[in-house]
């Protein structure tokens, strides 16, 4: 008896030694593959752009108003005209130094400057004549701290989850900077960027936070097949309504953009439908996968059909509100449209057919065509594919 305890316990611990093995092997194995991705990222970004504008001689520097030389307020309160404004720079070759600046009275660029206020100013130096010129507010610690604090909530709630998601987070970012836009510029079709840079976001993001397991490819291939739906439902709506990336507001811009790089301005509309619903589309492969991995943990004995079953209800409860998430975002980043026009009460004619809100149309509908098609395929993946791979 004492014999077999002895066995017993030395084949737990071995077992014990082999899973801690396994764990030190994919943490080393994550390490390795971040920093051959940083690596070649790196590289791959090494890229010549192209000079659209020049900037030779312009500066943008930090200062701090010391005075007001004159003020544009006038008697009923309203502000017309600039202000010329004392300022020390806190940044740059002249840092310490006091100057002189104007500082536009407009929405868009420009503040109202006020003696210990923080901002940004645009220094351009022509020859031997230097103009300085209040840019903005300075925002840059309000927002470095609400996104440190951001990320400090996410690991602290989320836990070891928590970290592995703000890395993911980083890496995605990482993703679009070094691999999305160098692309671009290289050539690739918008598109097609978008394709591979989603699929790289969907593996990095899952693996991550879920690891090798069934139920992370299942939610990573259904995802996928979301998103690649949303850009198909795109693509049609598109040729079938006449709307087209250059239909956009700011195609003037992106003609200029097109006609000095190799870049098809045309595809960018629908190369952003395939970013905008890929979070969701994430999301809710992922809510499917995990909720069907539970109840298989739960209770082994239940057949695939009956998983698959289980999953399709999770699913409907989530693709409501997640199909909802989406239209009220886009809603919401375009409610300036659509407040001007309610209030100039436009015909149903003018406001159905027009450039703008087709294009809201479009991104709201095919991101939400994307989300209900992950359901049945999160679903089906979720439960079949342990079965076919004999493993979880």
């Amino acid at each position: 008896m004492c014999s077999s305890l002895f066995y017993w316990e030395e084949g737990a611990e071995e077992e014990k030694n082999m899973e801690s093995g396994q764990k030190y092997r994919k943490k080393v194995i994550t390490i390795i593959f971040i920093v051959c991705l940083l690596v070649f990222a790196g590289q791959y970004a090494q890229i010549k752009r192209p000079v659209l504008v020049n900037t030779q001689g312009r500066t943008f520097e930090t200062a701090v108003v010391i005075e007001i030389l004159r003020d544009n307020l006038q008697n009923d309160g309203s502000r017309a005209g600039d202000q010329i404004v004392l300022l020390r720079l806190t940044s740059g070759n002249q840092s310490g130094q006091a100057l002189e600046a104007n500082c536009p009275n407009g929405m868009l660029f420009g503040t109202v400057c006020e003696p210990g206020k923080k901002v940004i100013v645009i220094s351009s130096q022509i020859k031997s004549l230097e103009i300085h010129t209040v840019y903005s507010l300075d925002r840059s610690l309000p927002i470095l701290l609400f996104v440190g604090v951001f990320f400090l909530l996410l690991c602290l709630v989320g836990g070891r989850k928590g970290v592995k998601s703000a890395v993911a987070l980083l890496i995605t970012f990482c993703c679009f900077l070094f691999l999305f836009f160098p692309m671009l510029l290289r050539g690739v079709a918008p598109i097609w960027a978008a394709v591979y840079t989603s699929l790289l976001i969907l593996v990095i993001t899952i693996w991550l936070i879920n690891g090798s397991t069934c139920k992370a490819l299942a939610a990573g291939t259904s995802a996928f097949g979301g998103v690649l739906t949303a850009g198909i439902a795109a693509g049609l709506f598109g040729y079938a309504a006449g709307l087209s990336g250059y239909n956009v507001s700011n195609i003037e811009a992106l003609m200029f953009i097109g006609q000095s790089t190799s870049i098809d301005v045309g595809q960018l509309l629908f190369a952003g439908i395939l970013f905008s619903s890929l979070g969701a589309v994430m999301d809710i492969a992922m809510d499917v996968s995990a909720a069907v991995d539970e109840m298989h943990r739960l209770k082994p004995e239940m057949q695939a059909s009956a998983l698959f079953t289980s999953g399709m209800n999770v699913g409907r409860d989530v693709m409501g509100t997640m199909a909802s998430t989406l239209i009220l975002a886009f809603f919401g980043g375009s409610l300036g449209i659509w407040v001007l026009d309610y209030v100039y009460a436009l015909p149903y004619l003018q406001l159905i057919n027009s450039n703008a809100i087709g294009i809201e149309l479009m991104q709201g509908l095919s991101g939400s065509f994307g989300v209900i098609f992950t359901v049945p395929l999160a679903a089906f993946c979720s439960a079949w594919l342990p079965k076919w791979l004999g493993r979880r």
